[in-house]
């Protein structure tokens, strides 16, 4: 075995798990799920059947991933938040046929408590705040919050907020690239 487990963990048949990945306290990792290299998985976290999740995913406590979602490589899911994957969920009425996709892009970063309504795409490297629900796409490098979540900003590949000068030129402050601003599309330089 290349990954960790904790002894309380429930891993299922027909998973794959990739080198080097931690999966902690009292969580459950379902068949036929896909996990990469270098994946951080927090206590008390369901990874549901046929869900991928790309190299370096950090998933913080509490967070359900449900069938259907995918996230790329980098991505950090943080405590307590949650993907949906029927858009009209009942507890009478069977929809396994319905549940929609998500995809969560490289890079991107979603907040504590936030919460994905399926069938959206979150973009690379876009920074969903803390408690956002979103209910619609996000573009790459967009800051979103709020309920239902709307873009107030855009941040750089850091995660910091980009401010454009008067030619759309930002740079990040920690890792000093540029950004291009252009037709409400960020551009690296």
């Amino acid at each position: 075995m290349e990954y960790f487990a904790h002894e309380t963990a429930v891993i299922d048949n027909d998973c794959s798990i990739g080198k080097d990945t931690k999966i902690w306290h009292f969580s459950h990792i379902m068949s036929n799920c896909v996990i990469g290299d270098h994946c951080n998985i927090g206590q008390n976290v369901v990874v549901s059947p046929e869900v991928i999740l790309g190299k370096n995913v950090k998933v913080q406590n509490n967070v359900s991933i449900y069938t259907g979602v995918i996230c790329e490589d980098d991505v950090f899911l943080g405590p307590s938040m949650v993907f949906t994957n029927v858009i009209n969920p009942r507890s009478a009425i069977k929809r396994k046929n319905e549940y929609q996709k998500t995809l969560v892009k490289k890079g991107a970063s979603i907040g504590a408590n936030a919460t994905i309504v399926c069938g959206n795409t979150i973009g690379e490297y876009a920074f969903i705040g803390a408690g956002a629900v979103v209910t619609k796409e996000i573009l790459p490098f967009a800051l979103v919050v709020g309920n239902p979540s709307k873009q107030i900003g855009w941040v750089s590949e850091y995660g910091h907020r980009l401010e454009f000068n008067k030619n759309g030129i930002a740079i990040c402050k920690e890792s000093n690239q540029k950004y291009q601003l252009k037709n409400n599309t960020i551009i690296k330089l």
